[in-house]
């Protein structure tokens, strides 16, 4: 929309305005240049010092109905810079023009287009709204909404999942609760939970919703603060009484759900297991409003997720378990035949309900097998599933694959369930052309199918697995390699010669050794693992190291004269000890003199584990049974390995003394 500056907009214009004059919103965004100049002239107006507060205000209030028509209204008149404006019109000292700017800027931010970081872009704006708190109830009510559809998260937690409407990342710098906490906001917004106004007091609850989601300082704050002699939790306790609205029933629980996940309230307090857990369940049944079934799952999910117990406690609570199959009822027939209102609206929530109970279901069976058994055991649960993972929306298909996730974590659904409906068949779709977030959990669930005891692992392998996974393993998404190197070493577990072949050639060597130098432990940890597991059972040891020896050896040496953590050095030299094993690999340890002085070197480390490792390899290069043990013995013996054998067997760790006593007795054999 051009932002032309023309005379002045006649009154006449004006008085026949109204907020639900919509032929007249409509026609400011008509493409006769005439009449979108109308709509300019509103802004112009409302800027103009030398303007009547009446009419600035009618300004502000025909702007507001504007912004209240479709997203592209928002979109023209941020194009023309209206927050600035707004903004500037809250310095005035006419309370009714303040409010009115407020309502305006409340309508625009509460849009999904408007870009929230341009309530910060000026840093005078936030300590100003909180000052202007005091004025009045509605400028209460409308601030605390301002503040609420525009407090963003700056940090993302990629593990477990985010069960309520999300607060998104924001720009560098810092965070946007961070801003307004230092602000003041909970100071300044506390007192509003007594406000005699609803609207002030469920804005207020909103507000602090968003300001606690996953923060721990601002939920350490708030559960020590006092309002009117009672501590903010109690005050939210009382909120989630049955006699108020729900819509402060369910923003009270997201409070304390939230204060608890970032461990400013113990998971076993009453207010959560007694008050707010209930209420959720509550929420879920079918009595409700399908949307607030859909906020209470999601809600509950995401108190649940990382709590046995609680997880625990829910499943058994109102018949939870078997009240979420009801989800997936929607739209019905009967609302097809008997009402095309209730049908588009069944339809219009369809899919939320169905990623709500999943998500929920992902939650409750996290931990428990039984709760996980009762789960399957549900109506038509796995094929819901199985539908799940290829709904047409992206959200559903996530919270499908996560629920999916969660239920693969036990061996006896693996071996029944799991198999019985084929459920490796659109995991494998769902790998194939997903977004990075599906994938991620999707590849953690392909992960557990390809254990060793899962009669999927098989037909997973056949149908081309292996390619894909050494694909995920180049990916910029770290979760993506973490996770294509795991379900590489599950696969790789007791393999056949060919299958390890192919995990090697599919990888290549440069790829392999481009994860054995990630900055990334978790990766490194995986691909030493691959590699531990690859080279097991002494035909395959041999095979492999006779054409990747090198390479190897190299890789080993690095890692042990690097900076790694223990655990990193130990499945290092778990490695060597399965070299070690091979019948010809052993003489790649052998012919290296650098390899054996670190092996020597770890025999007397501080640490036992390291210790125990390297004994391993050394029991297995110097075994009588084996040909040329005794040239190995000898050599062995030279660079001073019998002297802290000796000392070892004297050591007071049992493991060490055992370990140290039955290598020497290969010696006096």
């Amino acid at each position: 929309m051009a932002c032309v500056l023309e005379t002045p907009l006649r009154m006449s214009v004006l008085s026949e305005v109204t907020a639900s004059s919509r032929h007249y919103v409509d026609r400011l965004f008509d493409p006769d240049p005439q009449k979108v100049l109308q709509g300019v002239m509103l802004l112009y107006l409302l800027q103009q010092e030398t303007s009547s507060t009446e009419l600035r205000t009618e300004c502000a209030v025909v702007l507001g109905s504007l912004a209240m028509g479709t997203e592209n209204n928002v979109k023209s008149l941020l194009d023309c810079h209206i927050i600035p404006a707004l903004l500037q019109g809250l310095l005035s000292p006419e309370l009714k023009f303040i409010e009115a700017c407020l309502r305006c800027l409340r309508t625009i931010f509460t849009s999904p287009v408007t870009p929230e970081e341009l309530l910060y872009t000026d840093a005078t704006v936030i300590p100003h709204l909180m000052a202007l708190l005091s004025r009045s109830r509605y400028t209460q009510e409308y601030i605390c909404q301002i503040f609420s559809h525009c407090c963003k998260l700056r940090h993302w937690h990629s593990c477990g999942f985010k069960s309520s409407p999300q607060p998104l990342l924001c720009a560098n710098g810092p965070d946007h609760q961070t801003i307004l906490f230092n602000h003041g906001a909970v100071q300044n917004i506390a007192h509003l939970l007594s406000s005699t106004s609803y609207k002030v007091r469920m804005q207020a609850l909103k507000c602090f919703s968003v300001l606690a989601f996953e923060n721990p300082q601002v939920s350490m704050t708030l559960v020590n603060v006092l309002v009117d002699g009672e501590l903010l939790p109690q005050i939210f306790v009382k909120m989630l009484q049955r006699d108020k609205p729900i819509e402060m029933q369910l923003t009270s629980a997201k409070c304390l759900t939230y204060m608890c996940r970032a461990g400013a309230i113990q998971t076993d307090d009453n207010c959560i297991v007694l008050k707010a857990l209930p209420s959720l369940v509550r929420m879920c049944s079918k009595e409700r409003l399908l949307e607030e079934r859909v906020e209470g799952a999601e809600t509950l999910a995401y108190l649940i997720e990382t709590d046995v117990e609680l997880q625990r406690i829910a499943s058994i609570t109102d018949h939870l378990i078997a009240m979420l199959s009801d989800y997936f009822k929607y739209p019905s027939s009967v609302s097809a035949i008997t009402d095309i209102k209730r049908l588009d609206h069944d339809l219009k929530h369809a899919h939320e309900l169905r990623q709500a109970a999943f998500k929920l279901y992902a939650s409750l069976g996290a931990n428990d097998e039984d709760i996980r058994k009762k789960i399957i055991e549900t109506e038509n649960m796995m094929d819901r599933i199985v539908n799940g993972l290829s709904e047409s929306s992206i959200k559903v298909r996530l919270s499908a694959v996560r629920c999916l996730h969660s239920l693969s974590r036990s061996v006896q659904q693996l071996r029944t369930s799991f198999q019985d409906h084929a459920v490796w068949k659109p995991l494998m779709k769902v790998l194939q052309n997903a977004p990075d977030e599906v994938l991620v959990v999707a590849s953690s669930t392909l992960c557990n199918l390809l254990l060793e005891f899962s009669p999927s692992k098989e037909p997973i392998l056949e149908s081309g697995a292996i390619e894909l996974l050494c694909s995920l393993t180049q990916s910029e998404n770290l979760a993506l390699r973490v996770n294509g190197i795991w379900a590489l070493m599950n696969m790789a577990f007791q393999a056949e010669q060919k299958i390890k072949a192919d995990i090697l050639q599919g990888l290549s060597t440069e790829q392999l050794f481009q994860l054995l130098s990630d900055s990334d432990v978790n990766v490194l940890m995986k691909t030493l693992g691959l590699l531990r597991n690859l080279l097991s059972t002494r035909p395959h040891i041999d095979q492999i190291m006779s054409t990747h020896g090198k390479q190897i050896m190299q890789a080993v040496t690095l890692i042990l004269e690097g900076e790694h953590n223990i655990e990193v050095k130990e499945q290092t030299l778990c490695i060597l000890a399965n070299i070690a094993d091979g019948t010809t690999a052993k003489e790649l340890i052998m012919t290296n003199d650098d390899i054996l002085q670190k092996i020597k070197y770890y025999m007397s480390h501080s640490n036992a584990k390291l210790q125990l490792a390297a004994m391993f390899c050394i029991s297995n290069l110097i075994w009588n049974e084996e040909e040329g043990s005794q040239e190995r013995q000898d050599k062995l013996r030279d660079i001073g390995v019998v002297d802290i054998l000796h000392k070892l067997s004297q050591s007071s760790d049992p493991n060490l003394c055992d370990k140290a006593k039955t290598a020497l007795q290969q010696y006096l054999a």
